[in-house]
Order: C-alpha cells, then structure tokens, then sequence
C-alpha cells in the first residue's frame, strides 16, 4: 500500500505564507515514477486541482490564480512532496490534499483522478 500524510496547515493572515508537506510511505520506492497533485476544497465547493507534475519528464502545471503564488516541489531522498504557498489570499482558504498515481503515460491532471490520497491538511486564511 501507498500511504500519503499532510502536514504545515493552518492559520495565516492574508498576505502570509505556508508550506504544506506530503510524505508518502508504503510500496514506493521512487516518487519520479508518480503522478503528483495538490487539491483543496472550500467549504460547500467541490474539490479543485492546486498543481501537479508528470512523472519522468517533471512537467509541472498550475491553477491559474496560483501561478506565480505557489510552488510545487519535492525531495525523493525524503520521500517527500511540498506546496509553498506565498501571498496567500482568503480565496486560498480549505483543506489541501495531495495524491498520487502509478503506471500513468500521460500528463498530470488537475481533475482529481488519482490512485492514492491523503487526509488531508487545513488551510485558513483569515485576518
């Protein structure tokens, strides 16, 4: 089994910053061989796609009012997937989620279709 645990939510005033971790344990060995994405979800809204990268060639893709907000990363030594998040904005505010699929060929979707998840990690952005 693949097991996804978020971290680094919580509290922040508009304008501030957060970075949220995934670690992935489990059956893996190698997070290049992965499709990887961060979602959130706003009270009373469906669940949205944040960012993702495509496994092997790294192509990385983001919800337009993040781009140039956000930053997707990760450390495979770690086993680890990260979301830097800066200016953040009320809008921003929910709970974020990272998952990942194996034995994908093609690019990364923002649509929520993964294998594996995580519990997920909330995210208040509130003066």
């Amino acid at each position: 089994q693949v097991q996804l645990v978020e971290s680094g939510g919580g509290l922040v005033q508009p304008g501030g910053s957060l970075k949220l971790s995934c670690a992935a344990s489990g059956f893996v060995s190698d997070l290049d061989d992965y499709n990887i994405g961060w979602f959130r979800q706003a009270p009373g809204k469906a669940r949205e796609g944040v960012s993702c990268i495509t496994r092997r060639v790294g192509l990385i893709l983001y919800k337009e009012s993040v781009r140039g907000r956000f930053t997707f990363s990760k450390d495979n030594a770690k086993m680890t997937v990260y979301l830097q998040m800066n200016n953040l904005k009320p809008e921003d505010t929910g709970v974020y989620y990272c998952a990942m699929s194996s034995h994908v060929y093609s690019q990364c979707t923002l649509n929520g279709a993964y294998h594996f998840w995580g519990q997920g990690t909330q995210v208040t952005v509130s003066s």
